[in-house]
């Protein structure tokens, strides 16, 4: 499958909200444990302003996927760390899309000076942190038991790479 990489814009929020929610309420990827409002979309855009986001849809232009990254702490002595975040579309796992998007992040991540990349992943998200792995990215910490959804506890692992 063919997939097209463009600039997120306001006009993406309602299909990026629907895929957050989707590993919001069936999984442990997404911290949260109550679906998220189209409206939180705004503090999304707020979060991110000043840093490269974009989404994947398919030839039909239908949103499959969303990635950002943002700035690892507010200080500006980390200005050269990122924390990434990306989904994709639960029926479009295991196409390549989670590569295509950790390249572009990475590649737009470097043209702005970031050396540093860190992901926070659940411990109970075997998939995500095996992806890490075979790309390159480090655990570097640990929180035990810091989280819990689904009446689990759960680990966040963070992960490094550097670019």
């Amino acid at each position: 499958m063919t997939y097209i990489v463009e600039k997120m814009n306001d006009a993406h929020g309602p299909g990026i909200i629907t895929i957050f929610n989707h590993y919001i309420q069936n999984t442990f990827s997404a911290y949260f444990e109550d679906p998220l409002p189209e409206a939180f979309f705004g503090r999304l855009v707020e979060i991110i302003k000043d840093h490269p986001a974009f989404v994947v849809k398919t030839e039909e232009g239908e949103l499959v996927g969303f990635a950002f990254i943002r700035a690892y702490n507010s200080a500006t002595s980390f200005r050269h760390t990122a924390d990434l975040t990306y989904f994709n579309h639960p029926d479009h796992t295991r196409k390549g899309l989670g590569t295509l998007m950790l390249e572009k992040l990475i590649e737009d991540a470097k043209s702005r000076g970031i050396q540093n990349v860190i992901a926070s992943i659940a411990s109970k998200n075997e998939g995500s942190l095996n992806f890490h792995k075979k790309h390159g990215f480090e655990e570097k910490g640990r929180l035990t038991n810091v989280g819990k959804k689904f009446g689990q506890y759960f680990d966040v692992v963070y992960m490094q790479k550097t670019i």
